[in-house]
Formats: structure tokens, C-alpha cells, sequence
């Protein structure tokens, strides 16, 4: 066996090769920038970042875990977007909030962030150009879709990029005893995670709504007698502690949130495609446009609705299915349910998340 000074010169070795091959990584993304910024492309490419990581994790043979090799990979790529052209990435804030940990652990620490206070906020900012890509919540395991997201599809003409699934754990945050709390704050989605924890405690008739978890933090941090239902990214930010940790009702509650920008991801054979559309005004067309589906062979995974702000008794169906929209079937499909629908669109075709990351 190598003694102690051996495998630390060993180590030292190794490092210096990482080194080199790091830079020499950097190097070459440096001018696949340059070609971008001539060409006009984006500079994430989520079909590219699908493929690479992957790659990565089929060559991993250990002892590291996929897990913390991702983790390193990502911020390979973080310092490569940094390099190319650093991308502006916008999330529902303020920091601390479930959508900053999701935007963190998707595109690393060397791009640039932008807190938003509200949903509706960051599709305006990406609608307006003032960010490349931002991150919001669109459901949750056990609380349901995220209203205000999909509103937001309605208004503006934005398309998901990618999307990120992630485990959520709600902890109840306070500088005071639970028996001396007044109210408590957070995002209504937060609350409906922790229903019975709420009901057990007493504190369910003391939820008062808020834009973000971490908002909610910020005011517990400034109110005697308030708390807040959040993440602990939030109470080391505002340095409130955790009186309640994981009170969450479902132990395996997570919430999967959408990279939004202007264009859809390239086809990686893994894909997953999100649609709205409103039906014709006639009985039964809401079956006939998942018969189009059924009967193309296309696996739908999601499907809710949302009443439109601009018709009276008209509802927009959101729906998640399948394959990629360059895919010939579901282009056909598309096509073909176009006839029962007053209106269709692609929100966007993006990798499917198959794993969730831990929080």
C-alpha cells in the first residue's frame, strides 16, 4: 500500500492534469462562443447539456457517485457559459426561494442572476429580452400546478427550453417559539404542502400568502411573531432559523420547474413536448382531442386546465406528452387536433427529466 506522501504527490499529479484539461476544456468552448456569436446561436444548448451529461455519467465507473459527478460537470459548463457569453438568468425571488436553488444547481455559479418578485415577472422579463432564460415552478408532486405559470403561457410568447425536477423540503422558520408565532408566511403552494402539519400545529388559521418562499423568510426576519414556511437556503440568507424542519406532508414531495426562453430544444430521443390549447364550442370536444392522441400511439403525462382571462366559460388545457414536436407523429398529431381547437400552441419540446435532484 502507497504511503501517505506518495498518494498526495499522486494527487498533486492528477491535479495538474485536471488543470490542463480543464483549461483546455475552456478553450475550445471559448471558440464554439466565438462561432456562436457570429452565427446568431443560443448559447445553452439543453439538447447538448442532455447529451454531455449523459455521456459523463455512462463513462463514470466510480468511486464518485452520478450524482457528485453532475454536480461538477455542471460547473464546468457554468464556467464555459461564463466564457462564451455569460447568459442573464431570471428566477421568482428573492434569493433564498426554491426557483434560485433550482436555477443554482441548473446552470451553476459563474452566470449571472436576476431576482424577480413575481412569476408573471420573469415571462415579461424574457419576453422584453432583458434576461436569456428564467426559472419557474410549474407543479408539484403533491400540491398540483403552479396557477400563476400557467397563466403566464397565455400572455406571452415564450417557449420552455428545458425543465428540472427537483425534491422540495418545507421547514417552518422563526426567531421566536412556535407558541408565540401570530402568522405565518409563504407561497400558497408551500402552505398546501404542509396542510396537515399546518392543521396538527394549530397554525393553519395563521397562513397569510406571499409572493415566494423567500420573500415569506424576509418578512419573518422583519416581524416579531411572524414565521415563514421555506427552504434553508432562505433561513441561512436571512438568518432566520428552523424551529420545524422537513414538515412537509409527502416525504418524497418535489416540484419540477420550467427553463423558459425563446426556443425549444433540438430532439434528443428522450423528449417531452408541452401544449395549451382551447376547444371548439361543442359537446365532447375536449374527448375528441385526446382521441387524436390515443390514437397516434402518444403517452400524455400531464394534463389540467385554467379558465381564460379573456372568454367567459372558455378554459385553456395544458398538456404534456411524448416525443418531440419534430417527431413525424406527434407533428401529425399536432395537426390533426387543430380541428377540434379554436386555438393550439407548442410551449415547448425539451430533454426529459428522468431523475430528481436532491434539494
Amino acid at each position: 500500500m502507497a504511503s501517505l506522501d506518495e498518494l498526495r504527490d499522486r494527487i498533486d499529479a492528477l491535479d495538474t492534469q485536471l488543470v490542463r484539461l480543464i483549461n483546455e476544456r475552456a478553450q475550445a468552448a471559448s471558440e464554439i462562443g466565438a462561432i456562436k456569436a457570429s452565427s446568431g446561436t443560443a448559447v445553452y444548448a439543453p439538447d447538448r447539456e442532455h447529451a454531455i451529461l449523459e455521456r459523463i455519467t455512462e463513462m463514470s465507473e466510480g468511486p464518485i457517485s452520478n450524482r457528485s459527478i453532475l454536480a461538477i460537470y455542471r460547473e464546468l459548463m457554468s464556467a464555459s457559459f461564463a466564457l462564451e457569453q455569460p447568459p442573464r438568468i431570471a428566477f421568482l425571488g428573492p434569493k433564498g426561494s426554491f426557483s434560485h436553488e433550482a436555477a443554482l444547481g441548473k446552470f451553476g455559479a459563474s452566470v449571472e442572476y436576476e431576482s424577480i418578485t413575481d412569476i408573471r415577472g420573469v415571462f415579461e422579463e424574457i419576453a422584453r429580452g432583458h434576461v436569456t432564460y428564467g426559472v419557474v415552478p410549474v407543479e408539484n408532486n403533491s400540491a398540483g400546478a403552479v396557477a400563476d405559470t400557467l397563466d403566464s403561457f397565455t400572455e406571452h410568447n415564450v417557449h420552455i427550453c428545458s425543465e428540472i425536477q427537483r425534491a422540495v423540503h418545507q421547514n417552518l422558520l422563526a426567531r421566536c417559539r412556535l407558541d408565540e408565532i401570530d402568522v405565518v408566511f409563504s407561497k400558497p403552494e408551500a402552505f398546501a404542502q404542509c396542510q396537515c402539519w399546518l392543521a396538527e400545529t394549530g397554525l393553519a388559521s395563521k397562513t397569510s400568502p406571499v409572493s415566494s418562499t423567500s420573500r415569506a423568510a424576509q418578512m419573518a426576519a422583519e416581524q416579531p411573531g411572524s414565521a415563514a414556511i421555506g427552504g434553508r437556503l432562505a433561513s441561512k440568507l436571512y438568518d432566520v432559523p428552523v424551529i420545524a424542519g422537513n414538515i412537509e406532508d409527502f416525504p418524497g414531495n418535489a416540484t419540477r420547474f420550467f427553463v423558459i426562453g425563446h426556443e425549444s430544444a433540438k430532439p434528443t430521443g428522450s423528449d417531452r413536448t408541452s401544449l395549451s390549447f382551447v376547444t371548439a364550442h361543442r359537446a365532447g370536444a375536449l374527448v375528441e382531442v385526446l382521441l387524436v392522441f390515443q390514437k397516434s400511439g402518444i403517452n400524455m403525462t400531464m394534463i389540467t386546465s385554467r379558465p381564460s382571462q379573456k372568454a367567459d366559460l372558455a378554459y385553456h388545457f395544458f398538456v404534456d406528452i411524448d416525443g418531440h414536436v419534430a417527431d413525424s407523429p406527434v407533428k401529425r398529431a399536432i395537426e390533426d387536433a387543430k380541428e377540434h381547437c379554436q386555438q393550439i400552441r407548442v410551449l415547448g419540446s425539451y430533454p426529459r427529466s428522468t431523475e430528481v435532484a436532491d434539494a
